[in-house]
């Protein structure tokens, strides 16, 4: 088996965001010069592929409406890493974080996305991720 850092991880997934692999409710407002708008979710469960831990789940305000909901890790050493919070530039904030069990199977709707980036980062990478848990 492989082993990746967590610099080589975040340079791949950097390398695989793109419009097509973005949240289709963030689609309409996803940019070039903010690769990670609407990518929490299926980079969350690429990070759990690899390292591991819990997934956490928060929802997300803007003044005072919530806008949707947020994806990060807990790694197995109990730190909390959250790789796509950079797309957050407008004052959002993060509110009842929640640790939620690993969606069984394929993930309903963001499947084929998750499957696109998953193959993006894997060719960035040079070798095959762990089969997801």
């Amino acid at each position: 088996m492989t082993a990746w850092s967590l610099h080589d991880l975040d340079g791949a997934l950097r390398a695989g965001w793109a419009a097509d692999t973005c949240s289709p409710d963030d689609r309409p407002s996803w940019e070039p010069d903010n690769p990670a708008w609407g990518h929490c979710d299926i980079t969350a469960l690429l990070v759990n592929d690899v390292f591991g831990g819990d997934l956490v789940v928060g929802e997300v305000h803007l003044g005072g409406t919530r806008h949707g909901f947020h994806w990060w890790n807990r790694l197995p050493s109990g730190v909390e890493l959250d790789l796509t919070r950079e797309q957050f530039r407008a004052g959002q904030t993060l509110t009842a974080a929640r640790v939620v069990e690993r969606p069984p199977g394929p993930l309903p709707r963001r499947w084929e996305d998750y499957l696109l980036l998953r193959r993006r980062v894997v060719a960035h990478l040079g070798a095959p991720l762990p089969e997801p848990a």
